[in-house]
């Protein structure tokens, strides 16, 4: 390894031909006679040259690289989402090029930055989006861009998202419908938009029950730790005051409450249900298998991508945004609240009667 760079002129020389006839087997290989164009490639090959792509798309003022941001690289859900737009720049000859925010805004700002100054195509941004009454303005130079996980219907934003009011619905009457009266919800609504419209919906749902049924709010952080140190905290509360039925803002909260009670001996659904929110892939392939509200991150990301190119190829758009609904999944970690029986004792001295009540 020399660290010289390979250039066009090296082509030319080892396949013996000029540097112009190498351009047209770059750009267009139609043109030159089958003969000429083999010998290009295989010199090409055995130099292991690589395109100056900057350049090729100053000349041309136009470029075939789209880049996809994420707001967080390890949550299996911005993963899937991932795919589904890899997968679609794939299907419509696009490259991709990733980058993460890390839930930053400053990150977010200058990799968007970037995009714009590599001439890329467009973009797709999944923006760090902390709930306040106006979502921030994406600043990308002009270049077009659609806003994965998000709901935003203004003039001129592209966005693609789910209703997540109806998923934080979906998942409180799951819970009501099953006799819980006393929920409680686990995240930080201020960190995230979808988290705040999640929490929303939960409200809703317990404010219209009949009969009445109480909500507690626990604020932490969106991860798996965070879970586990709530259901130990969880396991130290009374059972009397303990809610019966819990609902994690993402999946990984909920996993996290799972295996925190677990380790203090509580489990669900025997002694009390938890639904999460996203299905991530894992979530049921637990020991216990996680009721979730699914939202379908492939193809929110594919609905992306595709939103992308036709404002890219300057489409007259139906609409500028793409909306998915949300869907409820039953399984193991959520169930009836314990039955509980009374059981009546009299004291033999003073032959008072006590009424207790007993889990079952």
């Amino acid at each position: 390894m020399t660290g010289k760079r390979i250039g066009i002129k090296d082509v030319a020389a080892r396949a013996g031909v000029s540097q112009g006839t190498v351009s047209h087997v770059l750009n267009h290989p139609d043109r030159v006679r089958p003969e000429r164009r083999e010998a290009v490639e295989q010199a090409i090959d055995e130099l292991g040259f690589v395109r100056h792509e900057s350049a090729r798309q100053l000349r041309a003022g136009y470029s075939s690289t789209i880049g996809l941001l994420l707001l967080d690289a390890w949550n299996p859900s911005f993963q899937t989402m991932a795919h589904g737009v890899e997968d679609a720049a794939e299907g419509a000859d696009m490259t991709l090029l990733m980058s993460n925010s890390g839930r930053s805004l400053e990150r977010e700002s200058t990799y968007l930055r970037v995009f714009a100054e590599h001439r890329m195509a467009g973009a797709v941004v999944i923006p760090h989006d902390e709930y306040s009454h106006e979502p921030h303005p994406i600043q990308a130079g002009g270049m077009p861009v659609v806003l994965l996980d998000r709901v935003d219907t203004r003039p001129g934003v592209l966005s693609v998202g789910v209703d997540d009011v109806a998923g934080g619905r979906l998942a409180a009457e799951h819970l009501l419908g099953l006799g819980h009266r006393h929920l409680l919800f686990v995240g930080d609504d201020s960190l995230a938009v979808p988290v705040h419209d999640r929490l929303t919906g939960v409200r809703e749902a317990v404010t219209g029950s009949r009969p009445a049924a109480s909500l507690d709010v626990m604020t932490c952080e969106l991860t798996g730790q965070a879970g586990r140190e709530v259901g130990a905290r969880l396991a130290r509360t009374p059972r009397t005051r303990r809610p019966t039925g819990i609902i994690g803002a993402i999946d990984l909260l909920a996993i996290g409450i799972l295996q925190g009670l677990h380790q203090h001996e509580i489990t669900a659904p025997h002694d009390l249900s938890i639904v999460g929110y996203d299905d991530i892939p894992f979530a049921a392939q637990l020991s216990v298998p996680l009721t979730t509200v699914r939202r379908p991150h492939y193809d929110m990301g594919v609905a992306a991508v595709r939103l992308l190119c036709a404002a890219i190829g300057e489409e007259t758009l139906q609409s500028t945004h793409i909306g998915f609904t949300p869907e409820l999944v039953v399984r193991s970690s959520s169930g009836p609240p314990q039955v509980r029986r009374t059981t009546t004792r009299r004291s033999a001295s003073a032959g008072a009667t006590r009424t207790t009540k007993e889990s079952s």
